[in-house]
């Protein structure tokens, strides 16, 4: 269904943002091949959870490395020997979803398998509730990711996009070890709150502090360090390109100092089961304040303020986080 409506909205949505003749065509190329592996890689983010439940954290690991690796070996099969340009960019998303599916279908060592199911619309219905933070955390992201695409188009043009695009790369490495630690140790946080273990649950939360400090200071300093090797790879091949990336890069990458505190802090309330709390957190974060950042601080700074508005919005994510644990200490005791 989420793949017959995107090709159905593909050229009106793209039309929208702003993108225009070869560049349009090159987008809707690429959104026609890769639309279909929407499922194959819902059920991919899925099953990571799973086997986690299924105490198989190690084989759901080595799932992920195996897609990332044969997507990238595909993609070069693909588009340097083939000669395939975006068709063959778009395509070798299929795995990370497909073993997990015929790895649960058969009989296995785990404690899950996929059977038949009776249906409890009650318990969908809190999965669903507590999982909005997540929903809202990923629509969020998407709609503000289009806007600040809008933006760069009228402030920088093509090579504003193209600068953007670097830095998302970037970033979605790097805050994916803030969203893997929040995503590990949730479980243990589950576990002393459901317990009533309130100092080990006190623990937790300060060494998760200290954790975090450590490694948004390190991201901060990594980013910094490796922001001329990381765009020269990546757009060398244009001056004013790479002039304007690295720019970019050297004001985008104090948002690492506050990112993983506010990850932190809306998946610490999922796991409370507090899913309202954790969505106004995410909501707030990846909508609120980025669209009001990336509105305004142009008007101001122009292009340069497009960049500082990720930082300013995570910096003010942080700051709603830190009131929500201090107000809501008493009531789960950590």
């Amino acid at each position: 269904m989420l793949t017959a409506a995107g090709l159905l909205c593909l050229r009106p949505l793209l039309s929208m943002l702003g993108a225009g003749g070869q560049m349009l065509e090159d987008c809707i190329t690429y959104g026609k091949i890769i639309l279909p592996a929407v499922t194959a890689y819902i059920l991919q983010y899925e099953f990571q959870c799973l086997f986690a439940t299924a105490e198989k954290p190690k084989l759901g690991l080595y799932i992920t490395i195996a897609a990332g690796l044969t997507n990238a070996l595909l993609d070069a099969l693909f588009i340097i020997v083939f000669r395939w340009g975006l068709q063959g960019a778009a395509i070798g998303q299929c795995v990370g979803g497909i073993l997990p599916l015929l790895y649960f279908a058969r009989p296995n060592t785990s404690l899950l398998r996929l059977t038949k199911a009776k249906f409890d619309g009650a318990a969908l219905l809190k999965v669903c509730a507590n999982g909005s933070s997540e929903l809202m955390n990923n629509i969020s992201a998407s709609i503000v990711s289009m806007l600040y695409n809008i933006q760069l188009l009228k402030y920088a043009g093509e090579d504003g996009v193209a600068a953007y695009g670097v830095l998302m790369y970037v970033n979605m490495i790097f805050l994916a070890a803030f969203i893997g630690f929040s995503v590990g140790v949730s479980p243990v946080i589950g576990y002393h709150s459901g317990a009533g273990s309130y100092e080990e649950l006190k623990g937790l939360l300060k060494k998760s502090f200290i954790i975090t400090t450590v490694f948004a200071v390190l991201m901060f300093a990594a980013a910094q360090l490796l922001a001329g090797p990381l765009s020269r790879m990546f757009v060398g091949y244009d001056q004013e390109l790479l002039t304007m990336t690295l720019r970019g890069f050297f004001v985008f990458s104090f948002s690492f100092l506050f990112a993983g505190f506010a990850i932190f802090g809306s998946a610490f309330f999922t796991t409370l089961g507090d899913g309202l709390t954790s969505a106004l957190i995410s909501f707030l974060r990846t909508l609120v304040f980025q669209i009001s950042a990336v509105l305004l601080l142009p008007l101001i700074w122009g292009l340069n303020g497009i960049w500082i508005s990720i930082v300013a919005a995570e910096a003010a994510s942080v700051i709603v986080a830190l009131l929500f644990l201090l107000g809501k200490r008493r009531k789960y005791h950590y």
